[in-house]
């Protein structure tokens, strides 16, 4: 497996474990920590060696997870977490910080984030607390934080996650030593090749993807839109009333346009005699920007599913056919790279 240099001695592989799932929760369902850890093994056996998680996931169980399945493996693995918003205030993230280290059961993460812009609808998103709404925390102590938790050699990078052009430059300004950049990329989702990518390529910031099967919607099980579940649907690729009483963008949609580049994928994938969900994966994989590009995985199954789709190499004239039936999306939902709320809340600018 390719691997990429996001920092001094730090090398990722090119396919990350995305690991929201791990220690089950309301989003995801019961998850088997026997599976965990067998994912976990034949992730490292696999030569993949970059595993995501967040305090925020599954309320700490996930990092709990992972801890525990990375027991007898921690040397082997590249550790990325993430703190909250809402949690930025210097003291408050160091022993965030902290939490996370026993929940992994580590002296150290390799590259800790930044979960979402310390903004007012970034932080609201994280807690109702109106003494915290009211004096949220600043940029300034959040990055000054980071920066001696890396100085201390808790954490030995740093990055942020769904930071948009003039957040990063921010956080440049503050932290010149910025790693790494995580945020959604995929087949409808592709704003952030406007000026996202281009701006990390300038400044040497990697480019870590989530979401690229869209939460399974890109996998090709789901005939048509309505049979989406409604908390997938709640993003601003489809009607506001779609999600229902989840949804928050009040926009239209792009429904008609992703049912022609599902029509299409679901040609190529024929074609090619791979599946809807490779084709999706081998796609993002294609753009040589994408340093890491993560992916969930339930079981080893699963994982053995998203190797393979790794490690295609799709023909050019069939990345330019998905890229010209998908730029109609990208058209409709313009270049806010945030795909829950609207242009006038995004929290990603």
């Amino acid at each position: 497996m390719e691997k990429r240099k996001i920092a001094e001695n730090i090398w990722i592989s090119r396919l990350g474990v995305g690991c929201w799932s791990f220690g089950g929760g309301e989003y995801w369902g019961e998850q088997s920590q026997k599976d965990v850890e067998t994912v976990v093994r034949k992730a490292i056996d696999s030569d993949l060696n970059f595993f995501d998680t967040a305090r925020m996931y599954n309320d700490g169980a996930s990092e709990k997870s992972l801890g525990l399945a990375l027991k007898h493996h921690r040397h082997e693995s590249i550790v990325c977490s993430k703190v909250s918003p809402a949690k930025a205030y210097y003291q408050t993230l160091k022993e965030e910080c902290e939490i996370s280290l026993k929940n992994l059961r580590t002296d150290y993460i390799d590259l800790y984030m930044m979960h979402w812009p310390i903004n007012p609808y970034g932080i609201k998103h994280f807690t109702e607390d109106p003494a915290i709404l009211a004096n949220p925390p600043t940029a300034e102590e959040a990055f000054a934080a980071m920066s001696d938790l890396k100085k201390e050699g808790k954490i030995r990078a740093i990055g942020v996650s769904n930071y948009g052009v003039t957040q990063m430059k921010e956080a440049v300004g503050l932290c010149p030593d910025l790693s790494a950049n995580e945020i959604a990329y995929n087949i409808i989702s592709r704003a952030i090749e406007a000026e996202i990518m281009p701006f990390c390529k300038e400044k040497n910031i990697s480019v870590i993807t989530s979401m690229t099967l869209m939460q399974g919607i890109l996998a090709g099980i789901y005939n048509k839109i309505e049979d989406i579940p409604k908390h997938q649907a709640h993003s601003r690729h489809f009607k506001n009333e779609r999600g229902q009483e989840t949804s928050r963008h009040n926009e239209d949609g792009a429904e008609p346009e992703i049912n022609e580049v599902m029509k299409v994928l679901r040609e190529i994938s024929a074609d090619l005699k791979i599946s809807v969900a490779q084709l999706s994966i081998a796609w993002v994989f294609a753009n040589q920007q994408v340093d890491c590009a993560l992916l969930g995985s339930r079981n080893e199954f699963e994982l053995s599913e998203n190797i393979k789709a790794a490690e295609i190499i799709l023909p050019s004239n069939i990345v330019e056919q998905i890229n010209a039936v998908s730029l109609p999306v990208w058209q409709k939902l313009g270049n806010n790279a945030d795909y829950y709320e609207n242009t006038a809340n995004s929290r990603i600018y």
